[in-house]
């Protein structure tokens, strides 16, 4: 399913721009551009060290193949500290197996189809999700929130879309 595929690999999400060469550098694994070829959101997730539990998330839903696979997505996704503000055994709670489908909802709630920059972003006051439903967005300043999650790193690209990396897991409305 295609919006599927989309919101799995946008909950691989990461990371922001306007972040030092370090950052960068460490958001792509120490490689540039010239000494290999872009880095799939999958892969910018794992490599980063800040999105374990966003990976080990995608594994448990199932989506963390799709985010190896090509195509145009934007994720936002949250770091492990995020996931670590989630009350105590919610993410225990999400990762069993009767959970699954709870699990993928929230991951496809980070994703949105299709390659959205951060001045994209800033410019939209609602985003669909590849779960179906709108996120707002709203800016003041040079802070850019994603529901109630504030985009902390922008513009982490991909070969298969753009990584926003966010502060809070964002909660699909029930």
């Amino acid at each position: 399913m295609k919006v599927f595929s989309a919101m799995a690999l946008s909950l691989a999400l990461l990371a922001s721009g306007a972040c030092s060469s370090m950052d960068n550098d460490r958001m792509s694994g120490g490689m540039t551009s010239s000494s290999m070829s872009s880095p799939t959101i999958a892969q910018v997730a794992m490599s980063t060290g800040m999105h374990n539990t966003l990976v080990t998330a995608l594994k448990s839903a199932g989506l963390a193949d799709m985010l190896m696979q090509s195509g145009d997505y934007t994720v936002f996704a949250p770091t492990d500290a995020a996931f670590a503000k989630l009350p105590a055994g919610t993410v225990e709670m999400l990762m069993r197996p009767e959970n699954r489908d709870k699990l993928r909802s929230i991951l496809q709630y980070h994703v949105v189809p299709g390659r959205v920059n951060a001045m994209q972003v800033m410019a939209m006051p609602m985003a669909r999700t590849a779960s179906g439903q709108e996120v707002r967005i709203s800016t003041m300043g040079n802070t850019v929130m994603v529901g109630n999650a504030t985009v902390i790193k922008a513009d982490v690209m991909a070969s298969n879309g753009i990584v926003h990396v966010i502060d809070t897991v964002l909660m699909p409305p029930m």
